[in-house]
């Protein structure tokens, strides 16, 4: 089956200043993308364009900046983690967001199973993943990455939104009545 062509809205584009301003109004998790390049060096970006794919196989995705040291080395390696940040890693997120010089050693992270950095004191989650499809647009990359090994520690996500970071606040659990009402 070919892929079905879409129509095509003609008109002017959407600055980045509002692809900005839309976006901050999308609350997310707070993740930070690392890999290895071909000699061992960690590399790493604060990230927050991290989505399901599929659960079978199960794919994640993330979106990296063309030309940044971190998608070099996925490219060198096959393979990337996404370390979840808790609530208490801002420091770490902000640390991973910006072009500083050995952000590796002002963070304790260790090798996971399959070699890359695990932030073990910020994540409350960890997924090791390897590449199996890379999309290209604009000044981005989608990276497709089937899920090897997750690992999992007590947490509160991280989040971003608004333009700032806060802690997951869940509601109050639902009882079970209502979550006969939900499915219905």
């Amino acid at each position: 089956m070919g892929a079905k062509k879409l129509p095509v809205l003609d008109g002017p584009v959407a600055s980045a200043g509002d692809h900005r301003a839309l976006m901050s109004r999308f609350p997310t998790g707070v993740a930070v993308v690392t890999a290895v390049d071909t000699v061992g060096r960690p590399h790493g970006m604060t990230c927050s364009s991290v989505t399901s794919v599929t659960l079978s196989p199960p794919t994640i995705l993330v979106c990296l900046r063309i030309g940044s040291a971190t998608l070099r080395a996925v490219h060198e390696r096959g393979a990337f983690a996404v370390n979840l940040l808790d609530a208490g890693a801002r420091d770490t997120a902000e640390l991973f967001s910006g072009p500083v010089p050995d952000r590796f050693s002002r963070v304790r992270w260790i090798r996971s199973q399959y070699g890359l950095p695990w932030l073990v004191d910020d994540a409350l989650a960890m997924a090791e993943c390897r590449v199996s499809r890379v999309i290209r647009d604009g000044d981005h990359e989608v990276l497709f990455g089937r899920l090897l090994r997750v690992a999992e520690q007590p947490g509160t996500p991280l989040l971003y939104g608004m333009r700032s970071y806060s802690a997951w606040r869940p509601s109050s659990p639902a009882r079970p009545a209502e979550m006969k009402d939900m499915s219905a």
